[in-house]
């Protein structure tokens, strides 16, 4: 069993680096920060992290390839593992139309723009020269990286569509589609096994992170106040199918987001989430989040990526021990990672030897 953390980019640096630290002794093997428009930035929050920290693997969570070009993706992917002793994950994803538009930023073709962009970026931390006349990139045979990168960076997509999903399952080295509510792994499985199918068996398995929001408190009302923050803000930006399965009308958002990014009124805005909304995600004791979960371990999942808000506590203080066991149900699961040649214990005093190129990944899954 594999864990991850996931953060929203709107905490202070020394927030990340605490938790970031804290999920490292507790055996967490991943961290993912986003990269949301007009809040801090990834890539630099993601490079105090892995200064603070051993072991841990960092990502980002997401980066798109319109606000970013896949070029400077690529650069930066490189860079990053070069800084971390290869303890980086590339997340990428088309990026939310909902937010683009802030910055009047269509988000046209996003598969062909994904397909491409994954494509060229692997090429790229292979060394070499990357000549595309693709729907969405065009290089010359001038675009090769003046570097010798490290390793080929592994890549994520965050997918939520039928069509994305599946591209995933053919291409990438992992996924993180957001599971709201934590049943809609269900809906999910199905698109990424069609991927599957094409899929090229030199890229391995696939690493497939069930992404859940929870919010952890033996404060029912904390716990509720913490989560519909997050469904306020982050609502009406949820893909259709997820809509769907919440039984929710992406129209009814629409009041809720002017509260939030127009009148900047949250109380208001809270009090319009329903309990419908709040089905995306799972929120109470731990006791609650491991029985919320139980049916996906039991259905194959090995890799659980809990994501914001987790709670009034990020740091899960009297929620969960430090020896790795859960408050509640210690011994069904444990944070301790259960990868081959992977210390059981807190992390060494000195960084370990890069870990080599991602075809060679202990990468996870059942199917």
């Amino acid at each position: 069993m594999r864990f991850s953390l996931r953060l929203n980019n709107d905490l202070a640096i020394a927030e990340y680096v605490a938790i970031a630290q804290a999920a490292e002794v507790a055996g967490f093997d991943q961290i993912w920060v986003s990269n949301d428009l007009f809040l801090r930035s990834a890539p630099v929050i993601l490079q105090a992290v892995a200064h603070a920290t051993q072991r841990i693997e960092v990502g980002t969570g997401i980066l798109n390839p319109y606000t970013i070009h896949p070029a400077e993706i690529a650069m930066l992917a490189a860079t990053m593992d070069e800084a971390t002793g290869n303890r980086f994950n590339l997340g990428l994803a088309a990026g939310a139309g909902e937010f683009l538009k802030w910055v009047g930023i269509e988000g046209a073709q996003p598969l062909a723009a994904m397909r491409e962009s994954v494509l060229a970026i692997r090429d790229l931390l292979r060394g070499e020269r990357v000549a595309m006349e693709g729907s969405f990139l065009r290089w010359s045979g001038e675009a090769y990286l003046r570097f010798a990168a490290p390793r080929v960076t592994p890549i994520y997509i965050g997918a939520m569509g039928p069509k994305m999903l599946a591209l995933t399952g053919e291409i990438a080295d992992g996924a993180l589609p957001l599971l709201f509510p934590p049943e809609h792994y269900f809906g999910v499985l199905p698109y990424v096994r069609e991927g599957l199918a094409a899929r090229s068996e030199s890229l391995g398995m696939l690493d497939l992170a069930a992404c859940i929001w929870v919010s952890l408190s033996t404060d029912g009302n904390a716990a509720r106040r913490v989560l519909a923050e997050k469904v306020a803000y982050y609502g009406h930006a949820l893909s259709p199918l997820i809509l769907a399965r919440l039984g929710v009308e992406q129209a009814e958002f629409r009041p809720i987001e002017q509260a939030v990014m127009v009148e900047r009124d949250m109380d208001r805005a809270v009090s319009m989430v329903d309990d419908r909304m709040l089905r995306i995600g799972v929120m109470g004791t731990a006791s609650d989040v491991i029985e919320r979960l139980e049916p996906l371990i039991a259905a194959g999942v090995e890799h659980l990526s809990f994501g914001p808000p987790l709670g009034p506590d990020r740091l899960g203080r009297g929620i969960a021990h430090h020896d790795g066991s859960r408050s509640a149900g210690a011994g069904r699961w444990t944070c301790r990672s259960s990868r081959p040649g992977r210390s059981p214990g807190p992390a060494p005093p000195s960084r370990p030897p890069p870990r080599p190129a991602h075809r060679q990944r202990g990468v996870r899954s059942r199917w």
